[in-house]
Order: C-alpha cells, then sequence, then structure tokens
C-alpha cells in the first residue's frame, strides 16, 4: 500500500508498514549472511584440511580466530554505530565481511585463510545492530517483538540447512566455494541495506571514547585465549593461562579507571552496577556454559563414540541432530519474539530455562543410554534453549539497554554469548575426560557424559536463579489496558 506525496508531485511514498516490512528484510539479510560464517563451515573442516595440506586442529583454529575477532568487535562497534550511524556502521561491516569472504576463497595457504576470517569477524555485532535498528523504528512492542524473534533466530542456524548445505558444496565443489556463496549474499544483503536501511544515530554528539576501548578489548580477548588454551587441559600451556588471567585482570582495572575519569566514556561504571546491566550479562555467560556444549560437543561425541555411545559418523550425527536443533529453533523463535510483549520477556526467559533444564537432566539420565531419547532431548534444548530462551537473551540486551547508552549492552551482551560458548567447551567437556574410564576420554561407560550434561544443567539452573535479578522492561511489554480490545467490557 502507498499514499501520494505531500508536495504535490503526486509521486507514490511506500506506507511505514511497507517500510518496515522492507526494512527488516534487509535486516534479515544481513544476519543470515553473517551466521553463514558462523556456521556453513562447520562440516567442511575436513575437506579444507585436505585442500590445504594441513590438519584438522590447524582449521578449527580459523573458527576460533573468527568468533575471537566478532566477540572483540561487538565489545564497541554498536556504541560506535550510536555516535556515527547504524546504517553507515551495518554496511561497512558487511563490506569488509565481503573482502574477507573473497580473501578467504582465495585462499593457497592456511596463512591467506586466516587473514580471510579475521577480516570476516570484524562483522561480529551484526545481530546486535540490526536488533537497535529495528528497535529505534518499530514503536509497538508486539510488531518489535515479532520482528525480532524472526532475526534472532536465525542466530542459531538458518533451519540447519546451512550446514548441509556447507558440506555439500565442500563435497561437490570444494571448501573455496563455499566462501563464495557467502560472498553473494553479502553482496545481496549489502544491496538491500542500502537501499531500505533506515539511518538512526541517538548519540550523534557523543565522542567515541577509543581510551576505553583499548583496554576492554585487551582484558576480553586475554580472557577469550585464557578459556581457549584451558580447555586443552593436559595439553594446556598452564603458565600462560596465569598469565592471560593477569593481563585481563590488570586490562579491566585500567579500564574501570578510565571510564570514572572520562568525560563520556564507553562503559559508565554507574551503568555497570545497574540490575539491568549485570543481571542480563550474568544470565547470558551462565546459559551459555550451561547448554552450548552439551548439544554441539556431548551430544555429538556421544552419537560418535564407538565405546560409550552410538557409533555413528560424523555426517549422519549432524543430520540426526544438529539439523533438527537448528530447525525447531529457527520455527520457534518468531513465536517466542512474539509471546514476550505479551506474557513479559522475564517469564518466557524463564519458561525456556525451565524447559532447557528438564530436557539437559532427562538427557543425562536417559538420553546417554537411548538414541531415541538422545534424539527428543536435543529437539527440546532446541525449541527451550535456541527457540526461547536464546531469543529473549538477545532481546533483553536491547530493550533493557539505557537510552543514553543503547549500544553497550547489547555489545556487551554479545560478548556474554561468546564468553559462555567458550567456558562451556572448556568445563563440560573436561569433566567428561576427568570421568571417562582411564581419563583417556574414550570411556567405555557414560559416566563421563552424564556428569558433563548434569553441570550444564547445573550452570543452567544458576542462570535461572539470577535471571530473576533481571528488572522488567516496561517499556517493551504491553500493560493490561492494552490488551483490552477497544469498546470490550473487564
Amino acid at each position: 500500500m502507498t499514499k501520494l506525496g505531500a508536495a504535490g508531485g503526486g509521486e507514490p511514498v511506500p506506507s511505514r508498514a511497507v517500510r518496515i516490512g522492507a526494512l527488516t528484510a534487509a535486516l534479515l539479510a544481513a544476519c543470515i549472511a553473517f551466521q553463514l560464517n558462523a556456521s556453513m563451515l562447520s562440516p567442511a573442516l575436513v575437506t579444507m584440511a585436505r585442500e590445504l595440506s594441513t590438519d584438522e586442529a590447524t582449521i578449527g583454529l580459523s573458527q576460533t580466530l573468527f568468533f575471537t575477532v566478532a566477540a572483540l568487535f561487538s565489545l564497541f562497534l554498536p556504541r560506535l554505530s550510536d555516535i556515527i550511524g547504524r546504517r553507515r556502521v551495518l554496511t561497512g561491516m558487511l563490506v569488509v565481511m565481503l573482502i574477507g569472504s573473497v580473501v578467504a576463497a582465495l585462499a593457497v595457504n592456511v596463512g591467506m585463510l586466516f587473514a580471510g576470517r579475521i577480516i570476516q569477524g570484524v562483522s561480529g555485532p551484526v545481530v546486535p545492530i540490526c536488533l537497535l535498528m529495528l528497535r529505534s523504528e518499530i514503536a509497538d512492542p508486539r510488531r518489535y517483538g515479532a520482528a525480532f524473534g524472526l532475526l534472532t533466530a536465525v542466530n542459531g542456524g538458518i533451519a540447519g540447512i546451512d550446514a548441509v548445505a556447507g558440506g555439500v558444496l565442500a563435497t561437490s565443489f570444494g571448501f573455496r566455494s563455499i566462501f563464495w556463496v557467502i560472498a553473494v549474499v553479502t553482496a545481496v544483503a549489502i544491496v538491500l541495506v542500502a537501499v531500505w536501511g533506515v539511518e538512526s544515530r541517538p548519540s550523534s554528539r557523543v565522542r567515541m571514547d577509543w581510551w576505553g576501548v583499548l583496554p576492554l578489548v585487551v582484558s576480553i580477548g586475554a580472557l577469550l585465549m585464557v578459556i581457549d588454551e584451558a580447555g586443552k587441559l593436559a595439553a594446556a600451556n598452564w603458565v600462560g593461562v596465569g598469565i592471560g588471567l593477569m593481563v585481563s585482570v590488570v586490562s579491566f582495572g585500567m579500564f574501570w579507571v578510565l571510564e570514572q575519569r572520562i568525560t563520556e566514556p564507553l562503559v559508565p561504571t554507574h551503568l555497570l552496577r545497574r540490575r539491568a546491566t549485570w543481571a542480563v550479562l550474568l544470565t547470558t555467560l551462565l546459559t551459555l556454559t550451561g547448554v552450548f556444549a552439551v548439544v554441539n560437543g556431548l551430544v555429538v561425541s556421544i552419537a560418535q563414540n564407538h565405546d560409550a555411545g552410538f557409533g555413528m559418523r560424523a555426517d549422519l550425527a549432524s543430520v540426526v541432530f544438529l539439523t533438527p536443533y537448528a530447525l525447531i529453533g529457527w520455527l520457534v523463535g518468531p513465536f517466542a519474539g512474539r509471546l514476550a510483549p505479551v506474557f513479559g520477556y522475564r517469564r518466557v526467559l524463564r519458561i525456556g530455562l525451565v524447559g532447557s533444564i528438564i530436557a539437559i537432566v532427562f538427557m543425562a539420565l536417559v538420553g546417554v543410554h537411548s538414541l531415541p531419547v538422545l534424539v527428543v532431548t536435543t529437539i527440546l534444548i532446541g525449541i527451550c534453549y535456541a527457540g526461547i530462551a536464546n531469543i529473549m537473551l538477545n532481546g533483553l540486551g536491547v530493550v533493557l539497554s539505557p537510552p543514553e547508552n543503547p549500544g553497550i549492552l547489547p555489545g556487551l551482551n554479545a560478548g556474554a554469548f561468546n564468553l559462555g560458548a567458550g567456558l562451556s567447551f572448556a568445563a563440560l567437556p573436561a569433566l567428561q575426560v576427568a570421568l571417562a574410564s582411564g581419563g583417556d576420554g574414550s570411556g567405555s561407560s557414560t559416566a563421563g557424559y552424564s556428569a558433563a550434561i548434569l553441570l550444564g544443567a547445573a550452570f543452567t539452573a544458576s542462570a535461572l536463579v539470577v535471571s530473576f535479578f533481571i528488572p522488567k522492561p516496561s517499556s517493551a511489554e504491553i500493560s493490561v489496558p492494552e490488551l483490552v480490545e477497544p469498546g470490550a467490557t473487564r
């Protein structure tokens, strides 16, 4: 539907509904382009190692580099977008992602692949910035909930199709074809954002606090490397882990002191003391620590374990477990987003957390012994975590962000997602290996898997407890009178 321009030219001007629809489509394309970087390459790691004449561990490092850089840029680019323009920053990130995709597609050695993945990592905060752009344009809580649910659902995988397509492309055309597909999708997203994107600069008169960015990035970067190194267990360099922890703590101390002295700080320290800040970040951290490695690590491991598990091939395990998990999360996400403004973001989040805890406990006690139960509980986690809790955590990071500094909480929340995922892979598999028969991880019993999965349930239960400290996002929820139809009686 269109309307005539007011200037007398008679030129059709798109209605607001059409513009919001176009904006949502453009932002969805941007989120899909980023998600392909995160998930499409997972089934192609073996092919990449073979074609670049290296081993899987080295290729796995390229994934670590991508996620680490994505986490670090997520800390400050959302705030920069508040200052210089969200559409400008989003478009810039997509252009950088396109360049990185081309570099990786042309890679003739591991170093060139690493360079491409590092460049792609700059696009880390695509989803938070897209959610902020939607928030500034959609005033109706119900419409915003449906739109943010659609965008955030992509964050868990594009209905599982991305992983399957990555495997098919790698097998048929080589790993470089995956990067070319990512490049094409990114190019389309750039055009759509440039044409349909809406600029917003809520902090246009504020200076960017680059002095605060530096120690914060060093602190979180050191912590991410510590977590990754500690996850190697016996092979870890524990002296390096200790040094990394010291660097992280000292850098954060410098950051705290600087933020108290700078006139326009990146993160005013009083904001970090708000329940809306620390409760959201801690809930996200604990949830990811509890859930992420359960599905993406332990479930896939026991499915392939010939002694304690079910002896499945790697590709079959992905199809049986990861694809349904991503698909169900992708389908449920938009509905969860629509329900959040009506039933409350916190209530929907807790429903997702409680469901995840129940599914994880049942998986630990029964699923490790039964393949059908393991599949069903994985799907339930897909519904409760990927489709509900994950959506709410992303949404709360936006709707609870302070109006004077709207980009900072989504950015810090993105960092909490990455820290939680890293901690999950450091803690849960470590317990599984420690309790496996012989202590070498090959175990002939399920005791290690059960204990590690139960540890995940404990972390998730802790997240549930902390979630009760999250304040109500009143401006993003519909009050009782608004739910009553005009003319109806109460």
